[in-house]
């Protein structure tokens, strides 16, 4: 994703002020991050939080799509709205999966006064995928659950509830990601998905998301930059 990144901020007339990865750690500090318009965060659950913090405390506005990390979120809206920070964070930056996460909301609505459908939410990604679900899933699964009272929350198979939303995490190859809700009965079953063909529509998200609170402050996501 950082290399994505790059190349596509670059296409679009940015320039890099900082590259930071496991081999180059010691550069991420509050006076490098001062020499940046904006930080792009894809790093690992363990580390974007205190990312998060150093770049609240640089007064970098940060651009997050890491998941796995969101028992931390509320603290950090805290922090961001007391240092009057700037941060932006989707599970997902991909313009068309963002349209999808408004699709399955509708649906979800749609098939709320139906008993004989069973939903159920099926993701896979690449082998290297750390986190599971992915956090485009739990978003889709959330989307469902807020609009449909029958369901109660998600778990991932095979440890199930009788009234949540199963999710299977499949890891595989180097799947960009595949996201799929189905709604199946005895006699048929209705089925949306949304495919990644490569990692070029999330990188673009992630710099448009950059450029789009570059000169702002507070919490944003991707339903404020699509107007959704």
């Amino acid at each position: 994703m950082g290399k994505e990144i790059e190349q596509i901020a670059l296409s679009r007339g940015h320039e890099i002020a900082l590259v930071v990865d496991v081999n180059t750690t010691s550069l991420l500090t509050v006076e490098n991050l001062q020499k940046a318009d904006v930080a792009i965060d894809f790093s690992t659950p363990q580390s974007a939080f205190p990312n998060s913090m150093m770049c609240f405390d640089a007064g970098t506005p940060l651009v997050c799509g890491t998941t796995g990390w969101l028992d931390k979120m509320e603290e950090l809206h805290a922090v961001c709205k007391t240092k009057k920070g700037t941060f932006f964070y989707a599970s997902n930056f991909s313009v068309g999966v963002n349209l999808f996460f408004k699709l399955n909301k509708i649906l979800a609505k749609m098939m709320a006064g139906t008993t004989d459908y069973q939903a159920k939410l099926t993701e896979t990604h690449h082998i290297h995928k750390l986190d599971a679900p992915s956090g485009t899933a739990i978003t889709l699964a959330e989307g469902i659950i807020e609009n449909n009272p029958a369901i109660s929350g998600w778990a991932l198979e095979p440890d199930q509830k009788p009234d949540a939303l199963p999710i299977t995490a499949i890891r595989e190859d180097e799947v960009p990601g595949i996201h799929t809700i189905t709604y199946q009965s005895d006699v048929d079953f209705i089925e949306i998905t949304h495919s990644a063909y490569n990692r070029k529509g999330f990188a673009l998200g992630a710099v448009l998301a950059a450029e789009f609170i570059k000169d702002k402050k507070g919490i944003f996501g991707m339903n404020d930059m699509l107007s959704l």
